[in-house]
């Protein structure tokens, strides 16, 4: 009998919230996993786990196994890490927590360029602007765009982004180019990002933060249908240049209000929990998109200097 994977089959159960999600997640079946739970009371003499119908929660013998468990299974890892060479073969799944937008546009292509140096990892992405629980979920990491809150996670910055208020040379030949984003509160509407704040906040002359409520056109929670929108004149769109570069570049969008714009770029990070030790294949492929998308981004839109 396997200890160690009784001991990862526990900490999976406790994790993901259920047997069911365990299974699930470890791509097995349900009776398979209750079994083993079942077996590993029996063999320690001890309930782990009061169950209810719909939920279960640690017993004091429980929690100590848990906790005992996870701290094996990392020191485990760490020496097999710590034995593997920097040359050798990787391989297994790779599961992953991404935006959309970025995981389509950006992210994609990094995978591809991995798996070209080694083909035996095999990736699993679940692309969801919202944010996740990686523990529950099972992910090895996530890649999240944002000023990180979340104490409970271990982050790598790979790359950055800015925010640009662009629109088509169509929309601004019928609206008018906005020379202050005061005007924009009665000439203009906005392509509302619905993740995003309501207001739109900007630097003023003396350096202040300003919120402009501009009216809303369209409401999405895809920033790629947003910026078709933005392409076809239906309203300004505020977005990160990783969305709207290429427009830019080929003319199809004009930037707007640039030197208004706060030019503090927002880290992009690979996150996974704390309480996980970072196995060889996750920090080779995290390492890799530091080196891929580099200091300076391809998709980065130079801003325009501040009044």
């Amino acid at each position: 009998m396997n200890q160690i994977e009784d001991m990862q089959t526990f900490v999976r159960i406790v994790e993901a919230g259920s047997i069911t999600k365990a299974a699930e997640q470890l791509n097995t079946a349900k009776s398979a996993i209750s079994r083993r739970l079942a077996l590993l009371e029996k063999r320690l003499a001890v309930s782990l786990l009061t169950r209810t119908t719909r939920s279960h929660t640690l017993t004091e013998h429980g929690q100590s196994y848990y906790q005992q468990s996870l701290r094996i299974i990392e020191e485990v890892a760490a020496i097999e890490t710590g034995l593997t060479q920097e040359n050798c073969a990787l391989g297994g799944r790779i599961r992953i927590a991404a935006p959309l937008v970025f995981g389509l546009e950006h992210l994609s292509s990094a995978l591809f360029a991995f798996n070209a140096l080694h083909p035996d990892i095999n990736f699993d992405v679940d692309f969801d602007d919202k944010k996740v629980d990686l523990v529950e979920g099972g992910y090895d990491l996530a890649i999240r765009i944002a000023k990180l809150e979340d104490s409970n996670l271990v982050a790598r910055k790979i790359s950055s982004t800015r925010m640009v208020l662009c629109a088509s040379a169509q929309y601004l030949e019928r609206q008018g180019e906005p020379s202050h984003p005061k005007q924009l509160a009665k000439n203009h509407k906005k392509l509302r990002y619905s993740h995003s704040r309501e207001n739109w906040q900007f630097i003023d002359e003396t350096g202040k933060n300003i919120n402009i409520k501009v009216p809303t056109a369209t409401t999405s929670n895809n920033g790629s249908f947003l910026l078709e929108s933005a392409i076809n004149g239906a309203g300004l769109i505020y977005t990160p240049d990783f969305i709207c570069h290429q427009a830019i570049s080929e003319g199809k969008l004009k930037k707007v209000l640039d030197e208004f714009i706060e030019t503090n770029n927002i880290p992009i990070y690979a996150l996974y929990p704390q309480n996980r030790h970072l196995s060889h294949k996750i920090r080779r492929f995290v390492d890799f998109l530091v080196e891929y998308y580099g200091n300076t981004p391809y998709w980065l839109v130079e801003p325009t200097p501040q009044k």
